[in-house]
């Protein structure tokens, strides 16, 4: 059963990944700024987030061009899924910004448990 539950916040992980990169997309495109600068935003954002996850924390580090250990690999999923946060909150309210956060937050302590990455 405890399987089951491992594999299931490991799901919830990548949703969250996938979910960070939607919503920034999202932000992009939901900004009162002018056409031009929304694509830039929209594409750009994302593009960014992705290129950094995949530098840094891929696979859980396993798979990452430059893997981080530690407390610099928690700064940085800290700054990364927190800019999903931030931008769910610029694009939509504080609402489903904060439930974002907590998901985030509880996913990761279940990780620390189960020292999965």
């Amino acid at each position: 059963m405890l399987g089951v539950i491992k594999a299931a916040n490991a799901a919830v992980m990548f949703f969250l990944e996938i979910g960070t990169l939607a919503v920034v997309c999202y932000w992009g495109f939901a900004n009162g700024w002018s056409w031009p600068a929304k694509i830039v935003a929209g594409v750009g954002a994302p593009v960014l987030l992705a290129v950094l996850w995949g530098l840094f924390a891929a696979g859980g580090g396993e798979n990452a061009t430059y893997p981080l250990r530690g407390l610099l690999r928690a700064a940085f999923e800290i700054a990364w899924f927190g800019s999903g946060a931030v931008a769910l909150y610029a694009a939509v309210s504080v609402g489903p910004a904060v439930i974002f956060a907590a998901v985030y937050l509880v996913n990761a302590l279940l990780r620390l448990v189960w020292n999965q990455t």
